[in-house]
């Protein structure tokens, strides 16, 4: 499994965690890590401190490289292209925007810059400005989406850029790999498996209402907000619905959705939360600790290699 990103990132397999609010903390990033891949803390709106504590955190229980996502149209952002640098971040993963402003800091820090991007017009803009690998993410993935799938997605943006695509969305098997590869993506990103590990600090509700989850119970939210969401359907999910079909202001629906994600993860309420995951969800059935879940996938992987 050593590619091009393996070498890039120093990593033993060419996978990425997601880095998902609220999810994406020391515990889960540093046993990724530790278990090959690429172990990701999420920036998402937390306070600066928390994210540098996190960071520390996660240096004390890896020795490992491991990276930190960045949306870069949050209010903390700045801050933390900042912080990354002055805890020596090895690699940024960013989405919402555009890292432009900060890549000249980053480089001359060494660090590797890889952005999240849902169409081809993005991700060119990305290699424009310096990007050392993109993120194609399709609309299978939980939380926030695009618009195309990424079946459709990945093999485009992999014939638009000249630098290595990372595949994301519907990915949590060594099948998903392999469709991956077979797209031109030199690795995967994968997060809504993840949320079921033992590595996880969500609320054990929450982990069970991915395992409970079937093939058509996720649900994409928030459309006429600009920035839809996938979830598993819930009471919250289908107000949702209903007030969006009702031609609801944008600023309402942002409202009721406000705080949700963390009832989710931190009261371990399944019924009026965000419970973000991925379409994928239907195919997790049981809770592993990272480094069997990572292993499993690829030898699972290089089983079909074998037979192709």
């Amino acid at each position: 499994m050593k590619n091009d990103i393996c070498k890039m990132l120093d990593i033993k397999y060419p996978i990425f965690q997601g880095g998902m609010a609220w999810v994406s903390d020391s515990s889960l990033a540093s046993a990724v890590s530790n278990a090959g891949g690429l172990g990701i803390i999420a920036g998402a709106t937390a306070p600066v401190d928390y994210i540098r504590e996190e960071i520390r955190k996660t240096k004390a229980l890896t020795d490992r490289p491991f990276g930190l996502n960045i949306m870069l149209l949050s209010d903390n952002a700045e801050e933390l292209a900042r912080v990354a640098v002055e805890e020596g971040v090895k690699v940024i993963t960013t989405g919402a925007g555009n890292p432009g402003k900060y890549m000249t800091m980053w480089k001359e820090a060494g660090i590797k810059v890889i952005p999240v991007v849902p169409s081809v017009a993005l991700a060119k803009r990305m290699e424009r400005a310096g990007a050392d690998a993109v993120i194609a993410e399709g609309c299978e993935s939980g939380g926030h989406v695009g618009k195309l799938t990424t079946m459709v997605l990945v093999p485009q943006v992999v014939d638009a850029v000249d630098i290595p695509v990372i595949a994301a969305g519907g990915i949590c098997d060594g099948r998903g790999i392999a469709a991956a590869f077979a797209l031109g993506a030199r690795g995967i990103q994968m997060g809504t498996r993840f949320l079921v590990s033992d590595e996880c600090t969500i609320h054990e509700n929450y982990k069970n209402a991915v395992i409970k989850a079937k093939d058509i119970d996720t649900v994409v939210t928030g459309r006429i907000t600009g920035h839809p969401v996938q979830v598993i359907k819930n009471k919250l999910a289908r107000e949702f619905l209903k007030l969006e079909s009702s031609n609801v202001s944008a600023e309402k629906l942002e409202e009721l959705g406000r705080g949700a994600l963390r009832r989710a993860v931190k009261d371990g309420d399944v019924d009026n939360s965000s419970l973000m995951a991925g379409q994928i969800s239907g195919m997790v059935t049981r809770k592993q600790n990272v480094k069997e879940i990572i292993e499993e996938i690829f030898d699972e992987y290089e089983e079909l290699r074998k037979s192709l």
